[in-house]
């Protein structure tokens, strides 16, 4: 199956006009010895052929500019700035991955050939992987060229410094010349050097071949052939090419005509001439729709659990130190704790669940790529790598889902001539496969794993028959290799840029075309690092990451890898978007995994972009009315000053809560030259909206304490009535506390075994955003995990403070006792709290409460005590501002802010609080903390402490807020306050 690539796609004929259009006008530099070539002219040098183009910097500039206006990007205002490193002008072109990049490039060698003669150029890539994808992408569209171009002939190679013989004849030839050379081949340069005879023998040493004097070519250095020739250079990935000075001097020394910087992330673009970013290709259907298959699980409390965060050094500390989960038991039920760790460190201090017993901490490495922590037990853990999670068990699920996926695909596409694959990224590729001493191959768990449950999917009804293949054939590995003796015996967890991988990348760019015939069984590819760049393949629809999202690209680089349009047996682009859906299968939450794409995405697009961020060149290509005809840069400045002066954004271009165009009446109020854009203005401002956005409601505000409130004499009387500190005492019999608990164990909801929830959802993307589209598939899957019983009869007695006996008879008596084997925790935790809430109702109905003597609340608290909470709860105080402790008084009701605008409008009110949270009333049930407090004034005083609801009737209440306000009841009564429950403002100040 070959390949086939269109020469219409309108987006990269903008991409190639783009580049070609800024040396409109130019022509020759002269001045030199001219050979003509049927392809273009050349001028001769003393070591060979140079491209010959004069470029003038003002017509360069004003082409830019034009060039620019034209794809709506920012206009640069100079060509070269004084303080850039380099002194010939770079142009940068972003593409999103899978549009084509590599394809733009290697046809605009083409395009600049064909229109002004050049034919030296050098293709500047950062790794081992990129370089044998461009090597891959020119042997699959040579022969697409050719017949573009009339068979031009090229020649293209990989510098290699064993074999310079290339170098001069990249020079002399007068043919098209393609250069592929990685950064680190010539980046040894000892700096700038001016003179290279002054140059010692351990210098000379110190330099790349590239820049030494070489015999077999006349005493030459290789780099001169190149510098003699100006090509012009295309750098693949610059923000992993020249990132540092001493970079883009090893650039600089190629003596470069011009330098055209390719990627879909620029980390510092130049000149930005094209962009086809993620929202554009996406919103164009130029890559595929991405959905996000979900797999989370519960927490599993029924084992000793430790996790790894990370392993590092505090600020200043020479010493390392790792960050740590692990669980403790709280009054809510088991909970994760992060904790630090330190040399020695025990674990067993630092929670109260037993089982971390010999967790003392022995060893921390810090050095990078063996970070571990040792453990007095013999446990060693890396970074993210966890002991009694459920880590196996959401791998299993995610491979499950993965084939699972792939075999519908499989079954919807076959008709079609369309082969799937599937990628999986796992942790250690020992994991997957390992070598013995002698070479002999074994299977990892996730191999073992895969073929269980590949078996079993494969034998469903729905799938039998489906791929005709031994499971063995269907699945395989890309890893670097140890060998001995010729014999490989180890797999490397590398990173994807050593010598190592080389052998692995070529297999994969070799296999490109292969993997997509579908009489190759292989459907399921295995990699550790070396797909996660300078590959991809059109036809992968599943990608399944099998370890922690590390680093701040990784999702994006994952996504990267199969976004491409799939192909069919044809070698023809398949367009149809309801095929082109590629499925993450996640280890997070949707949310999590949307959150930190979004944030990836903003930092890799750089220039300030923001999602839901209005650029100042935003309504460019909006239409006059006038003359049918863009409006362009300048007026759209205009326009969003206008928005800003306004109110209606913000200084950075983000909407402020004052854009409301779905409010009868709105309008922008633009300045008179805009007014007849004023529709097409707000539609535009639209589309940085997300759909369900929420004016306002994520501003917070401190609450300002009025001082002055402690001269009021009617607050000072008050808090002297209600500062007094209480505590409870309770009686109940043990029989009916039995009855009770077994009655409330009979009808709780049945204890299911651990959980892993599934769900496939859609992602779109906007420039508002990346939200949540339809949920396709939505599951649960039960899983069991625990090795042993924990005392059950203990963990009770600590929660809830009975006697065993009483615990067992009530264990005795409920009848549910098999479920402990279900999901212990869960039905400890359970009975626990249902055994409390007979508890509570018991001691709430002879509750009693008493004064303690000497113990208080004091009135400074208010002003020590910070508040702050988001804007939309807050009741700005307008009238009785000497009546109130703060300016604002906060509400979690629409029927408390009716109160608070009551009590502040009304003259017979002399002073009002929203009781803080730190003023809290004990009980059985946990901290109670009443709403009011208020002082008025009629025919005498009344010091009141309010409750406020919706409703009086107990049974539409929560029967924990009912006895929580029945005991705040007793509390007030034993300090003789009045305290009663109000749903209206009379009701507040009535006695």
């Amino acid at each position: 199956m070959k390949l086939k690539f269109d020469a219409t796609l309108d987006y990269q004929l903008e991409a190639l006009a783009a580049i070609t259009d800024l040396f409109e006008g130019m022509g020759s530099g002269g001045g030199g010895t001219e050979i003509g070539f049927s392809y273009g002219a050349l001028k001769l040098t003393e070591l060979g052929l140079a491209n010959d183009l004069d470029l003038d910097p003002d017509l360069l500039l004003r082409n830019l500019r034009a060039v620019q206006e034209r794809n709506n990007l920012p206009q640069s205002e100079e060509l070269i700035n004084y303080s850039d490193l380099y002194g010939f002008p770079n142009f940068s072109i972003e593409m999103e991955t899978g549009t084509g990049k590599t394809y733009v490039y290697l046809r605009s060698i083409f395009e600049l050939n064909k229109r002004y003669g050049l034919k030296k150029f050098i293709i500047v890539v950062p790794s081992i992987a990129i370089r044998e994808g461009v090597l891959s992408s020119i042997k699959l569209m040579r022969e697409h060229f050719m017949g573009l171009y009339d068979n031009v002939p090229f020649d293209f190679f990989v510098y290699d410094s064993k074999d310079l013989s290339k170098v001069r004849q990249f020079a002399i030839s007068n043919e098209i010349q393609i250069m592929i050379i990685n950064i680190q081949a010539f980046q040894r340069d000892v700096g700038d050097v001016k003179d290279y005879a002054k140059l010692t023998p351990e210098e000379e040493k110190r330099l790349n071949i590239i820049h030494r004097e070489q015999d077999r070519l006349s005493g030459r250095r290789p780099i001169e052939f190149i510098q003699a020739v100006k090509p012009l250079v295309i750098i693949d990935e610059p923000q992993s090419v020249d990132t540092t000075p001493k970079a883009k001097r090893v650039i600089r020394t190629l003596n470069p005509l011009a330098a055209f910087r390719y990627s879909a992330t620029h980390a510092e673009p130049y000149h930005m001439i094209y962009r086809l970013d993620p929202i554009q290709a996406y919103d164009l259907g130029l890559v595929k729709q991405i959905e996000v298959s979900s797999i989370q699980a519960e927490h599993n409390y029924n084992e000793t659990f430790v996790r790894i965060d990370e392993i590092g050094y505090a600020k200043g500390a020479k010493t390392p130190r790792a960050k740590a989960t692990i669980h403790v038991d709280t009054p809510n039920g088991p909970r994760e704790k992060v904790v630090t760790l330190r040399q020695g460190t025990d674990l067993s201090d630092l929670t109260n669940r037993h089982g971390y017993e010999g967790y003392i901490v022995t060893n921390i490495c810090a050095e990078p790529g063996l970070e571990q922590v040792e453990f007095g037990n013999g446990r060693v853990l890396k970074p993210a790598q966890e002991e009694g999670g459920m880590a196996d068990e959401i791998m299993r699920v995610q491979i499950r889902q993965t084939i699972e996926e792939h075999l519908k695909k499989e079954k919807q596409y076959k008709d079609l001539g369309i082969k799937v694959l599937s990628l999986f990224f796992v942790d250690k590729v020992a994991n997957y496969r390992w070598y013995d001493e002698e070479g002999n191959r074994h299977q990892g768990k996730i191999a073992r794993w895969f073929e269980e449950i590949y078996a079993e999917l494969a034998d469903h009804p729905n799938y039998r028959g489906l791929l005709p293949y031994p499971v063995e054939q269907v699945h395989d590995g890309y890893f670097s290799v140890d060998r001995k003796k010729g014999k490989v015996v180890a797999l490397k967890d590398t990173s994807g840029r050593t010598a190592a991988d080389e052998e692995t990348y070529r297999l994969i760019m070799q296999d490109k075309e292969r993997l997509l015939s579908p009489s190759e069984p292989l459907r399921f590819v295995f990699s550790h690092s070396a797909l996660r760049e300078g590959w991809d393949n059109p036809n992968v629809f599943q990608i399944c990451s099998l370890r922690e999202i590390g680093s701040e690209r990784e999702r994006r680089q994952t996504i990267g890898r199969g976004l491409r349009l799939a192909v069919d047996q044809g070698g023809d682009r398949i367009y149809d978007r309801s095929i082109n859906r590629l499925t993450i299968i996640a280890s997070e939450s949707f949310e999590q995994y949307a959150a930190g794409l979004q944030g990836e995405m903003e930092k890799e697009i750089g220039g300030g972009f923001k999602f839901g961020r209005l650029p100042e060149i935003a309504f460019a290509k909006l239409l006059s009315p006038e003359t049918d005809q863009p409006i362009g840069q300048e007026a759209s400045k205009r326009i969003w000053l206008a928005l800003v002066e306004n109110g209606f954004l913000d200084e950075h271009g983000d909407l402020t809560d004052k854009f409301a165009p779905e409010e009868p009446g709105f309008a922008l109020a633009l300045p008179s030259e805009f007014q007849a854009l004023e529709l097409s203005v707000i539609e535009e401002m639209k589309r940085y909206t997300f759909k369900n956005r929420v004016a306002n409601a994520r501003e917070r505000r401190k609450l300002k304490f009025n001082k002055r409130i402690e001269l009021n004499e009617d607050f000072q009387a008050l808090w002297e009535r209600i500062n007094k500190k209480t505590r409870y005492s309770v009686e109940f019999s043990t029989q009916e506390l039995i009855a009770k608990a077994v009655e409330k164990i009979k009808k709780m909801e049945p204890i299911q075994p651990l959980s892993i929830f599934v769900d496939k959802q859609e992602l779109e993307i906007s420039v508002a955003g990346l939200e949540g589209g339809r949920i396709s598939d939505s599951r649960t899957i039960f899983v069991r995990t625990h090795s042993r019983l924990p005392d059950i009869l203990a963990f009770l007695q600590r929660e809830t403070e009975l006697t065993r006996a009483t615990l067992a008879e009530i264990l005795k008596q409920c009848g549910r006792l098999r479920e402990f084997t279900v999901n212990p925790q869960a039905f400890m935790t359970e009975v626990a709290k249902l055994i409390k809430r007979a508890l509570h109702e018991l001691v709430v109905d002879g509750i009693k409460y008493e004064q303690i003597e000497g113990e208080f609340y004091e009135m400074r608290l208010f002003e020590e005590y910070e508040l702050e909470t988001y804007l939309s709860r807050l009741y700005e105080v307008q009238y009785n501002k000497n009546a109130t402790p703060y300016d604002y008084v906060p509400y979690d009701s629409e029927v408390e802010m009716k109160i608070a605008q009551g009590l502040d409008e009304n003259e017979n009110v002399k002073f009002f609080c929203k009781l803080p949270p730190w003023f809290v009333v004990p009980t059985p049930l946990g901290d109670y903390n009443p709403d009011w407090a208020v002082v008025t004034k009629n025919d005498g005083k009344l010091y009141l402490v309010r409750e406020t609801k919706d409703t009086k009737d107990r049974g539409k209440r929560r029967e924990l807020e009912n006895r929580k306000i029945d005991c705040g009841r007793a509390h007030f009564a034993a300090l003789g306050v009045n305290f009663k429950v109000a749903t209206r403002l009379h009701e507040v100040l009535g006695e």
